[in-house]
């Protein structure tokens, strides 16, 4: 049998959906499971945007421009002008996915065995874009205990070397909800002209910053415009996860000509998903108030929760929907799977993501996971008290 490349061998199973079918065993047992581990909003699309795909009015689903529709690019740069972002149409290229601009940029920018620095923790799928793409991701670590903030910048500058072209950034953070401030964007912004890298910020959740504190886009940064890629996609601002729209955005001509080739290899990003996304930016101010207020108050509620239970500790998110957090275990993916497959309170139990496959330095986040506050607040509370019941009975608990 032929074998398998080195690149398929090295790709890392999600950390995200790799105990699937554990969770898919316990709902054949009749069990209740509640899913912390993925970020799929309970919450509605826009039902304008649904009813444009009711009122879909092609007699066929043609092929599109392999830039985007351009309609939709021309909506979406206004809607990053009415955001300060100085942003013109043909800046912007749409993809299938965040994921798909993400792998674009790491393919158009980067030769094989070139290096990234990345914060750890860091979104999981990263690992494997990286991988696909022969990128070295070089990890410098950010801590729990001050929040997860930008590590200083002489962490940086260790491992800097001639291989290093890049620094990739996602703010707001997924998996750590933190926000970068504008004075730690500036540090970047200084350290990516000392050195002439690529910056990569991932900012998905922009939508999404509370207790006061402000967005600042990469793209904000001054004398850096042909250095900056921005990562978009409005999967989860509309809750539209299935529709795979992502965008990239960059003022630097050669890097969108060069994935605008890649583009078209691909040939366009799904058309339906085009239309839902054209009618989702359209959304009245009301509804993002009302999204943006039903994610606060899941925080407020389900970070406070956590960190009553004994030996549990989160710090609180600035922005996104998501958490580290700290267990008493030995080993988190251990306990995600035995929370699916052996633990049960009520005929209900909870699935979270190990944190371990959100680092890339072995054995870091044994004793963490990372969770994502997108459910109800009525079913939030039955998740934290399965997870306080849960942690009593663990063998492998730790205090």
């Amino acid at each position: 049998m032929p074998k398998i490349s080195n690149r398929g061998e090295l790709l890392p199973e999600s950390a995200i959906r790799k105990l699937v079918p554990y969770s898919e065993k316990a709902k054949a047992k009749g069990r209740k499971v509640y899913h912390l581990n993925i970020g799929q909003p309970d919450i509605k699309t826009p039902p304008h945007a649904i009813e444009r795909i009711r009122n879909f009015d092609f007699e066929l689903i043609p092929y599109g421009h392999s830039f985007g529709n351009d309609s939709y690019r021309k909506k979406l740069a206004q809607y990053y002008r009415d955001r300060n972002l100085d942003v013109d149409v043909n800046e912007i290229l749409i993809t299938t996915g965040g994921s798909e601009a993400i792998s674009f940029s790491f393919m158009v920018c980067f030769n094989p065995g070139d290096e990234i620095i990345i914060p750890e923790p860091f979104y999981a799928n990263y690992l494997s874009f990286a991988i696909a793409t022969d990128v070295v991701i070089r990890p410098i670590p950010s801590y729990i205990e001050d929040g997860f903030q930008l590590p200083a910048i002489s962490e940086f500058e260790k491992v800097i070397n001639p291989q290093t072209k890049g620094i990739f950034i996602c703010n707001p953070n997924n998996p750590t909800g933190y926000v970068y401030t504008k004075e730690e964007l500036e540090q970047l912004r200084a350290l990516v002209l000392k050195y002439d890298l690529y910056l990569i910020s991932d900012e998905v959740y922009s939508e999404f910053v509370y207790d006061g504190k402000i967005h600042y886009s990469a793209l904000e940064l001054e004398g850096i415009g042909n250095n900056v890629i921005m990562i978009d996609s409005i999967s989860k601002r509309f809750s539209a996860c299935g529709i795979r729209i992502g965008s990239v955005v960059s003022k630097n001509k050669a890097v969108i000509k060069s994935i605008l080739k890649l583009a078209m290899a691909r040939l366009c990003p799904p058309m339906l998903g085009q239309v839902v996304a054209e009618a989702a930016v359209d959304s009245p101010p009301e509804y993002m108030e009302e999204v943006y207020k039903e994610y606060l108050g899941r925080r407020n509620y389900f970070i406070n929760a956590l960190n009553e239970i004994p030996g549990v500790y989160a710090p609180m998110p600035m922005g996104a929907f998501y958490a580290i957090v700290r267990l008493p275990i030995d080993d988190s993916d251990k306990f995600c799977q035995w929370m699916l497959e052996e633990f049960e309170y009520n005929n209900e139990t909870v699935m979270m993501a190990p944190a371990s496959g959100f680092y890339s330095t072995k054995g870091v986040g044994k004793n963490e996971v990372r969770v994502a506050y997108v459910l109800n607040l009525e079913d939030l509370k039955h998740a934290v008290e399965c997870l306080k019941v849960a942690l009593t009975v663990y063998p492998g608990r730790t205090l």
